[in-house]
């Protein structure tokens, strides 16, 4: 059923495929072949992001030129989410959190957390700061904007930075980013939550439209998209194992996600529409392993 769906969803016009030298060829299902560069005599970084609904974990191998190979991910650890009762539990998770990186072979004073900017905004982010700290970390509280900024360092190649630009849909807010004069510029919108103030759909698609619009029409020619409802939207188009899965640009197509994961993903839909009109690019590309986190580690020295 769902096979013959996208098939009847295929574009009679043949889309354009982006590929590693930024040629253009005539093909029915878009892929992009862009080949990343793999680390050399890299070390073990990690991660955390302390997110509105939980915790998303990476660990990464990053050599001196700032190449990087995901090596482990864990998205929606549900620390946050549990509702947990009192700072010792806290302090005891997080102890085991910390110790499962260190067991995969990432030195402590390699491991990194950083709060989001939705979820600094919770009452049980608070507990876990303060627990992080007893333990010695150092919690780093990223702006929307800085989320963008980073978003970008991990999920646009270098070999793009002139023709692309990028878009973070979470849940409390969307960053948008791209290079202007060799400076990253980052802007922020809603989120793909904005129906829980019921806000209304048209408000948030003019604004999201609006912003776009500001980006440089020679950097609209890709677009690099990550977040949780591009995530859901690629995983339900994904051919296989690949790191970049081409998003179709009609919404229609993912009507069964919709049914399936409901009104944030109706929501987030109308941020990617916006994006997508606004823009009029046809390559909209999502990033299975980019995240602003990431980006984070990569902004640090080596």
């Amino acid at each position: 059923m769902r096979k013959q769906r996208k098939k009847e969803a295929t574009n009679p016009t043949p889309q354009k495929e982006a590929t590693q030298d930024n040629t253009a060829t005539e093909t029915k299902l878009a892929k992009f072949n862009y080949k990343n560069k793999k680390p050399v005599n890299g070390k073990l970084k990690g991660v955390v992001e302390l997110g509105a609904s939980g915790f998303n974990s990476f660990i990464i191998e990053l050599d001196k030129d700032k190449n990087w190979e995901v090596k482990s991910k864990e998205f929606g650890n549900s620390l946050i989410a549990e509702g947990l009762t009192s700072p010792e539990e806290v302090n005891a998770k997080l102890k085991q959190y910390i110790q499962k990186i260190v067991e995969f072979g990432v030195a402590p004073d390699e491991i990194h957390f950083v709060v989001s900017s939705g979820a600094e905004k919770e009452d049980v982010t608070q507990t876990i700061k303060k627990e992080l700290e007893k333990i010695g970390y150092v919690i780093n509280i990223v702006t929307p904007e800085e989320e963008g900024k980073y978003a970008l360092k991990s999920v646009l190649p270098k070999r793009f930075e002139q023709t692309g630009f990028v878009v973070d849909i979470g849940s409390g807010n969307t960053k948008i980013s791209y290079i202007n004069d060799d400076e990253i510029i980052g802007k922020e919108t809603y989120g793909a939550k904005y129906f829980q103030k019921n806000i209304n759909d048209s408000i948030v698609y003019k604004e999201v439209f609006n912003i776009i619009e500001t980006v440089p029409e020679r950097r609209r020619a890709q677009n690099f998209m990550i977040g949780g409802v591009p995530y859901e939207l690629a995983k339900y188009l994904r051919q296989g194992d690949e790191r970049y899965t081409v998003l179709d640009k009609d919404t229609k197509l993912y009507k069964e996600v919709v049914e399936k994961k409901g009104k944030k993903v109706a929501s987030g839909l109308t941020i990617f529409k916006a994006v997508a009109d606004a823009s009029q690019t046809n390559t909209i590309i999502f990033d299975w392993d980019a995240n602003f986190t990431i980006g984070f580690l990569l902004s640090l020295d080596y």
